[in-house]
């Protein structure tokens, strides 16, 4: 009889949806908000831009261990909910204010910080052992979600931004954030609920286990090392690819006017093809021509589709640079090869830190991972910086060392994914 996916699932996949709506929905604007609004000079607001995503990312940290040894997964998600709530209100209510837009830029980063390691940590909780070969399909699943909530923000919010300007455009994200928050609510009675793993590592520390399991952790840790370069290239697409398509032409789908910004829920719908194009199609393939497409293979091969997108972005920004008008179509070519680096790298990655975690550091490897591109948004932040005041460089040379970084990143990859030994953990209990 195949396995079904707990009923349960569908709250925290459709809750993750509304999340991302929310957080997709206020980035989608924010970059040409802080330059065209704000006045921000473009390496000012690409700082600003990544320099939050930075927090948004580091913050998991915290979360990590708010889940694990004081309130549990559930309880963190449901008490960070409200500094996201309250984040996209300071952004709404204070529109066109600089330091109202740094204090809701904060509040958001301490919710959605906060509880990203936890929301995919706990779609795993609710496997039991007979049916944890459910987990790529369903992680799968929720990286679908996660795009799809992204897709429509990125269409809708530059939208609203147009016909009732910047307050509603930062206010409607608020909405649905409430909104995520109460479908996950209303999904409690039917969680499995672990409770913080204080008990867990106290029966560790009377014997040897509790050494093994941080020697997984720093295993994974270590594999993990040249991740954030894929993020200092594939957010880029929130800032650097936004900047590029602004002087590139409109483009009419219908009635719709896609522009820089709306272009963006283009890398949502492609993740949206790609997923089930990957998991339905080309692994089975792979694994009956007997090669595995392990998790750490799919990673590298990510890699690689993301350095070729910043190659064809060089040769886009060229043809700009030498005088041509481009329409934004173009702009579609490097969307479709940097979205399948994104789901090879992305989606597998959310996969292989919870199935390689020990069962009471899921929530803190979870946050191991999301720290990545914490730390990818902070290497694009200083390469802006430095660049601005040092090199100066500009254009296609900017894609093109950003291409030839994760070329050599991904050497490095290969050889720490050569050595890693997968395991398999118990669930946590």
């Amino acid at each position: 009889m195949p396995l079904k996916i707990p009923r349960q699932v569908g709250f925290i996949v459709s809750t993750e949806a509304c999340e991302r709506f929310s957080y997709y929905g206020m980035l989608s604007i924010l970059m040409l908000y802080l330059k065209n609004q704000l006045n921000l000079a473009e390496a000012g607001a690409k700082e600003v831009v990544h320099l939050f995503k930075m927090a948004v990312y580091f913050l998991p940290v915290a979360g990590a261990l708010l889940a694990d040894y004081v309130w549990g997964r559930y309880g963190t998600i449901l008490s960070l909910s409200l500094f996201y709530c309250l984040g996209h209100a300071t952004l709404a209510l204070f529109e066109g204010q600089l330091w109202g837009i740094y204090a809701g830029l904060a509040l958001i980063a301490i919710g959605a910080g906060g509880i990203k390691p936890c929301v995919s940590a706990f779609v795993g909780d609710q496997f039991a052992g007979d049916d944890h070969g459910l987990m790529p399909r369903v992680y799968g699943l929720f990286y679908w979600a996660v795009n799809l909530g992204a897709m429509f923000a990125f269409a809708l919010i530059p939208l609203v931004r147009d016909h009732a300007g910047y307050r509603w455009a930062f206010g409607v994200p608020g909405l649905f954030m409430g909104l995520a928050t109460l479908v996950f609510w209303l999904g409690s009675p039917q969680y499995i609920k672990r409770e913080p793993a204080r008990r867990a590592h106290r029966e560790e520390a009377s014997g040897k286990s509790l050494e093994d399991g941080w020697r997984s952790v720093g295993r994974i840790a270590v594999v993990l090392l040249p991740v954030p370069v894929f993020w200092a290239l594939y957010d880029q697409i929130n800032s650097s690819w936004v900047v590029q398509g602004a002087r590139m032409r409109s483009f009419a789908l219908f009635s719709y006017q896609v522009d820089a910004e709306r272009i963006q829920s283009v890398s949502a719908l492609l993740v949206l093809l790609w997923v089930p194009i990957l998991t339905l199609w080309v692994y089975p393939l792979l694994e009956r021509r007997r090669w595995a497409p392990t998790p750490l293979r799919r990673m590298g091969a990510g890699m690689l589709f993301t350095a070729l997108s910043f190659v064809i972005c060089a040769w886009l920004e060229r043809r700009l640079e030498q005088g041509e008008s481009l329409s934004l179509t173009w702009q579609l070519l490097p969307y479709v090869v940097l979205e399948l680096g994104e789901v090879l790298v992305s989606a597998t990655g959310l996969e292989f830190a919870y199935s390689q975690a020990p069962g009471s550091k899921k929530s803190f490897v979870m946050s191991l991972w999301l720290l990545t591109t914490s730390l990818g948004n902070f290497l694009v932040a200083a390469i802006t910086a430095l660049n601005s005041h040092f090199v100066r460089a500009r254009g296609s040379t900017e894609f093109l060392f950003y291409a030839g970084l994760m070329v050599l990143v991904l050497g490095i990859f290969a050889l720490l994914a050569c050595r890693f030994q997968y395991v398999r953990h118990r669930p946590a209990t």
